[in-house]
């Protein structure tokens, strides 16, 4: 039986960011909370590292933006949190005549450079109706879940005459109909497809919608679905939330790794020092689902999984491109999208689908130095170095298990830079940065090595199938766990992280649910 010393009100489970914003309102609110992490250090996939040796620089190793965290959250728990606006949305290489041409999208677009600009307009209606919806429903999303038909009449409520086409549109029928009827330019519908399909392997048309709510989270954001760079990295988000739960007095304790939880409370876990157990009046998951049904000695549930591959790059200077009416910082300075035609995309969801890689990979290039280059040593700066970070669609967890994982990686590696060189004016691997040792600077991770890892669940970076934020009308909102989207099958045990109802990407969102959940809010 624990002692008085090892009885918390609120023991954490998992402290990736979203563990760590739960313990800081609990603890803030005067609750004794410890949290526990199986790895030397805090922040899941919200960490930054030097990934080459040698090489002063601090990749966001696994997530890169941010877009969902509300600044609620950040006031709320005064963490020095900054952000840095792009300086463009997108560019896109034509893939029909090898980059020579290219579309721009931001403060100033370029439809007319691939011959689209008859769609510049349906482009902008497309987006603008989406914005009826999206400014309405972002702040329920710190709130107690509504239920469907409440969320419609709040967001119908806004106002605006077209809101009730967009609603159903982004929310009854596939969002293919919607971008196929909005614009007839296949680059440019691509483009507005890769948000349904950013993690998710779908297609546009897909009748149960998985790829429909993933595109609502991609542009719920603040309300305009802007995906902003962490100032310092992603880890410089993990280190002000992690100060912020300390300066509460949560108790943070790393290279705690949990092998047991029973519903009564009690928590297992091992350290340096041997076998520790703990106990919680709640206790509060921030690991996947399965996790914690393996944690409890039960069935796991079935669980999607990921399908996306990340490549992480240092380079000299930015490679040149083919397209000459546009510079290498401007192309670079937001989404850069590479062979995401709609077709492309289809074709490529079909090629998976068959057990194979496909080519040419569908890919979406960040270059967080850009924006923000406090990530690289001075030394770095003065060069021109910059980091890239690549995000390869359609790679499904199916297609990492069925081969020798190095091998699996080399084979995703290998198509990504042949995805980049297919639109660029010179190899990739030319502006590419050598190491300490003499080796590329060239770091791929599949969603096995999330699995391995961050106990990311088959890869999927969302821990499972994203839901809509909202409940349904038949679902009960009967106790405060479930009004707050964080219910498990035990009154004690919550979801803390990106698998509880409206969890997903750099968000907190789950942490503050839980959170509001125990204090009853």
């Amino acid at each position: 039986m624990p002692g008085p010393d090892d009885r918390f009100d609120a023991v954490v489970v998992g402290g990736g960011h979203n563990g760590l914003v739960a313990a800081a309102y609990l603890a803030r609110a005067g609750r004794r909370v410890r949290l526990l992490e199986r790895l030397d250090h805090v922040g899941g996939a919200a960490v930054s590292s030097y990934a080459f040796d040698g090489v002063d620089a601090r990749l966001s190793r696994y997530s890169y933006l941010v877009s969902l965290l509300p600044r609620t959250i950040i006031d709320d728990l005064g963490a020095r949190i900054r952000l840095g606006r792009r300086s463009v949305s997108s560019y896109t290489p034509n893939p029909a005549d090898g980059g020579q041409t290219g579309l721009l999208v931001g403060a100033v677009s370029n439809f007319d450079a691939i011959g689209a600009g008859r769609d510049a307009q349906g482009f902008a209606e497309f987006y603008r109706r989406c914005g009826t919806v999206t400014r309405r429903l972002w702040p329920t999303l710190t709130e107690p879940l509504r239920s469907r038909s409440a969320v419609r009449h709040h967001v119908l409520d806004g106002g605006d005459p077209d809101t009730a086409a967009a609603w159903e549109a982004m929310i009854d029928r596939p969002i293919g109909a919607a971008i196929t009827s909005a614009v007839d330019d296949d680059l440019i519908r691509g483009v507005m497809a890769t948000d349904a399909l950013i993690g998710t392997f779908a297609r546009t048309d897909d009748p149960s919608l998985v790829q429909n709510v993933c595109f609502l989270y991609h542009l719920i954001g603040g309300g305009t679905g802007d995906w902003d760079v962490p100032i310092g990295g992603m880890g410089a988000v993990t280190h002000a939330l992690a100060a912020a739960a300390s300066s509460f007095g949560a108790e943070i304790v790393t290279g705690a790794e949990v092998f047991a939880v029973n519903p009564d409370g009690e928590v297992r876990y091992r350290t340096a020092d041997g076998d520790q157990r703990v106990h919680g009046e709640v206790v509060l998951a921030g690991v996947t689902p399965t996790v914690l049904a393996g944690l409890l000695g039960e069935t796991a549930p079935v669980t999607a999984p990921g399908a996306q591959v990340k490549v992480n790059l240092m380079l000299r200077r930015l490679p040149r491109l083919r397209d000459d009416s546009v510079t290498a910082e401007q192309a670079f300075g937001g989404t850069f999208h590479v062979n995401e035609t709609l077709r492309q995309l289809d074709s490529s969801f079909a090629t998976a689908s068959a057990g194979r890689v496909p080519a040419p990979l569908p890919c979406e290039i960040y270059c967080h130095s850009l924006t923000d280059p406090t990530i690289l040593s001075d030394e770095l700066r003065r060069s021109g170095a910059q980091t890239l970070t690549v995000f390869g669609l359609h790679t499904p967890h199916a297609l990492i298990t069925a081969g020798d994982g190095d091998q699996v990686r080399d084979a995703l590696t290998d198509a990504v830079l042949e995805s980049l060189n297919s639109v660029l004016a010179e190899p990739i691997t030319d502006v590419v940065m050598r190491d300490l040792h003499g080796r590329p600077c060239i770091e791929t991770k599949t969603t096995a090595d999330l699995q391995d890892a961050l106990g990311m669940t088959a890869g999927n970076i969302f821990h499972g199938a994203l839901a809509w934020p909202f409940a349904e009308d038949d679902e009960p909102l009967d106790t405060a766990a479930r009004r707050w989207g964080v219910a498990t099958h035990h009154d004690r045990i919550m979801l803390c992280g990106s698998g509880s109802r409206r969890g997903g990407a750099v968000s907190g969102i789950g942490g503050h649910s839980a959170a509001m959940a125990v204090l009853g809010r």
